[in-house]
């Protein structure tokens, strides 16, 4: 009972250092990145718990997922409800956006013959402080 009772403990003291590092991030990151700013702390964790917790904590709604070109990113999620995201192409940042009404998606399926089963919806642009020149 003893070794399992401090497996459980791990997993959730690694849960909580993932949830802690992701909640300081100010916008989406990748599981590696994420991992790189654990080990720079000193944090012994591996990527693949990294991973593993990182996924943990989307299933639980505490985190954001979204599908890039490199793979798939993560943000401490704060609303818990279905959302959508502004995000900087740049540097990862985001902001959470209303998204055009169901209405509106279910009647451009409905138009085109087909049924909607899910649908997933990020805008990508530049933030504010990546879209500003720098007068260097």
């Amino acid at each position: 009972m003893g070794q399992a009772a401090n497996v459980r403990t791990r997993r959730t003291a690694q849960k909580e250092a993932v949830h802690r590092i992701l909640v300081d991030e100010p916008g989406f990151v990748s599981a590696q990145q994420l991992h790189q700013r654990m080990a720079a702390e000193g944090s012994p964790v591996g990527l693949a718990t990294v991973y593993r917790q990182l996924n943990a904590l989307a299933a639980a709604g505490q985190a954001d997922t979204i599908l890039v070109e490199g793979g798939q990113l993560y943000r401490a999620c704060t609303t818990g409800a279905h959302h959508h995201h502004l995000v900087c192409d740049n540097c990862g940042k985001a902001v959470e956006i209303d998204a055009p009404p169901e209405k509106w998606i279910h009647g451009v399926a409905e138009r085109h013959g087909y049924t909607i089963t899910r649908h997933v919806l990020e805008v990508f642009g530049l933030c504010p402080e990546c879209s500003t020149p720098n007068p260097d």
